[in-house]
């Protein structure tokens, strides 16, 4: 199983990027209310997960507290101290109702659900989605991840027009799904061994929580998995 401690080493192409310095982080004083807590969230997730990550320069955090017709996969680059947002697919097994909305995580194969915690992102491969990043779980809500074969891919049904005709994206089988024009920039941008963090953030753009988790995820919010409460944005 996979931990913060034990990494599975990832290709010649992720291991690369160890000979690449990691950059002071920028100064986010104007950044808004909402952006801050991405940084603080990344910060502190990059400090957990130590030296498992090999480039720290651009962190990947899904709010799946977001419903799916929101860009809710945020590219939080802490050198440049900015934040661009993208649209995002979950798992059919975490959304049986088909809403849009995230209902439940699993960590168990078969379930078709997203699994929450840290990731980090190896290399790209050719999968039945085309060119896909390869993902390792870092937490025991995770650990599962290579077995189940959740990766990050292009989707059409994770277009943004998929949002505008059915009011919210399909569905995957727990995979990081996005739209084949932004995930050429998550292929630059998020892989090679830097983190991902996957949660119930729930984060609007003032900064405060738009929705209040369901039953089958607050009681583990309670138990300190989450973050909103530890980066200072409100509490459950």
């Amino acid at each position: 199983m996979l931990n913060r401690r034990s990494l599975i080493k990832g290709s010649v192409a992720a291991s690369a990027a160890l000979a690449l310095p990691t950059r002071a982080f920028a100064s986010v004083e104007t950044a808004s209310r909402r952006d801050q807590a991405l940084f603080d969230i990344a910060k502190r997730e990059l400090q957990k997960a130590g030296s498992s990550i090999w480039r720290s320069d651009i962190v990947g955090i899904a709010d799946f507290g977001l419903r799916s017709s929101e860009e809710r996969f945020h590219f939080v680059n802490l050198e440049q101290g900015s934040v661009r947002s993208f649209y995002v697919a979950h798992g059919a097994g975490s959304d049986p109702e088909h809403d849009g909305w995230l209902n439940e995580f699993s960590n168990v194969e078969g379930s078709n659900a997203t699994s929450r915690g840290a990731y980090v992102t190896w290399e790209w491969y050719k999968g039945r989605y085309g060119t896909s990043i390869r993902l390792g779980g870092l937490d025991e809500s995770n650990s599962n991840a290579l077995p189940r074969a959740i990766v990050m891919h292009p989707a059409e049904y994770a277009r943004r027009n998929h949002v505008e005709k059915w009011g919210r994206l399909g569905r995957s089988n727990g995979c990081f799904a996005m739209d084949p024009e932004d995930f050429r920039e998550a292929l630059w941008n998020l892989s090679g061994g830097r983190l991902l963090y996957a949660d119930w953030l729930s984060l609007g753009a003032d900064g405060e929580k738009v929705a209040d988790a369901p039953a089958t995820i607050r009681p583990h919010l309670a138990n300190g998995a989450g973050g909103i409460g530890e980066v200072g944005v409100g509490t459950y």
